[in-house]
């Protein structure tokens, strides 16, 4: 069974930056999609990136176009996502994903692709 660990979240100044981590164990990484996605209280989850198993391929947001990168590292089982000049409203709990399908040609933004969920890191951006 998957076992997925966010971290490096944290308290920044608007326009900051932070780089979340990804680290998944337990299931065949290399193969599968990665997601990042983030809630609020009160409101539905919403997609932030992905990346296509070979990392060759990604898909934002449009909100986190220019800002975000999401990457990974296949020989150190991580994903990772880059987040600059940070926003008060990218306040979050943030949250990666496996894809349920492997060898996917192209990554999916639908949480409901998604099978495997870490416990969330949260990031505090302050105005």
């Amino acid at each position: 069974q998957a076992q997925v660990v966010e971290s490096g979240g944290g308290l920044v100044q608007a326009g900051g930056s932070l780089r979340l981590s990804c680290t998944v164990s337990g299931t065949r990484f290399g193969a599968l999609a990665m997601g990042w996605f983030r809630q609020v209280p009160g409101q539905a989850r919403e997609a932030v990136a992905c990346i296509t198993d070979s990392g060759r391929s990604t898909d934002y947001i449009d909100s986190a176009k220019g800002r975000f990168t999401i990457s990974r590292d296949n020989a150190k089982n991580v994903a990772y996502l880059q987040m600059n000049n940070l926003k008060p409203e990218d306040t979050a709990m943030y949250y990666c994903a496996t894809d349920g399908s492997p060898w996917r040609v192209d990554c999916t933004l639908r949480p409901s692709d998604y099978i495997a969920w870490g416990q969330g890191t949260r990031v505090t951006v302050r105005s």
